[in-house]
Formats: C-alpha cells, structure tokens, sequence
C-alpha cells in the first residue's frame, strides 16, 4: 500500500446483518478492498438499537443495514438512528431492493440502497470513496 493510502483513516462501519456468513465476509472484504474499519455488528433490531444509543455510535462513519433481521427490521434500525440522531451514513445492503424499499429506506434517511445480489462491486467502490481510496470522494457524495 502506498505511503499517502497508509496515512488516511479508515472508514469505521457498524454492519447490522443477521447472516454471519454474509456479515463475515462482507467484513473482510470492505476492509480488504475499501479501508473500512468495522468496529461493531449486530444480528438483530434491539442490538442494533443499543448499540447506536451508547457513546460507540458516535464513533461510526458509516452503518451498513440489511432490511431483514433475526428480530425486528431494517427499518426499524434505521427508524432509531434518525430518532437517536446518529450521524454515521446510513446504507442499506438487502435482498429485497425494490422501487418501493429505496423509497422506503431513503425516507428513514438512508443515503444509499444497494442489492446484495448484484451491486456488491458499488458497495465496495462507495465505501472506497469516502475513504479516499479510489480519488472519487466526489461520487461519493452524489451517488
């Protein structure tokens, strides 16, 4: 890794997925390919809410969400955070990235929707973004 790619932090990232196959695996590729830091995951609604209540959250760059949980929802998590004021960037990986879903998740305040299915790759190149990686913090922004 170059010098300048060493010095810029991290991006620290709570994901909330209730596969940990699919919470393992997602973990070590963003932080293999996209300089993410993960610094908590939760399975469920009620951990998620915990966790985002305590003095951690604050600490969060990013929240990763699936929609379905072991208990409660996605959308429940992401209910809370606006509530709880978090203000980590909410994302929303899912299965079930439908019109209505997008519309749904965006009006709870998450920033982006991407399909577990068929947009790992612009989950990884966005996570890149905000950590400088790839030079396109600007598509970041307005992706």
């Amino acid at each position: 890794m170059p010098e300048a790619e060493a010095d810029m932090p991290a991006v620290r990232t709570f994901i909330v997925e209730n596969s940990p196959v699919i919470r393992e695996n997602l973990a070590g590729t963003l932080q293999e390919l996209a300089r993410v830091e993960v610094i908590g995951c939760a399975a469920d609604e009620a951990s998620a809410v915990d966790w985002m209540s305590g003095a951690a959250a604050s600490h969060a760059d990013v929240v990763i969400v699936d929609v379905l949980l072991d208990a409660g929802s996605g959308l429940g998590v992401l209910s809370a955070a606006q509530r709880l004021g978090v203000a980590a960037r909410r994302i929303v990986l899912t299965s079930y990235a439908t019109a209505e879903m997008r519309r749904r998740c965006a009006s709870l305040g998450a920033e982006r929707v991407f399909d577990k299915s068929r947009q790992l790759d612009e989950l990884i190149s966005y996570c890149a973004a905000l950590s400088g990686l790839c030079g396109c913090e600007e598509q970041s922004r307005t992706a």
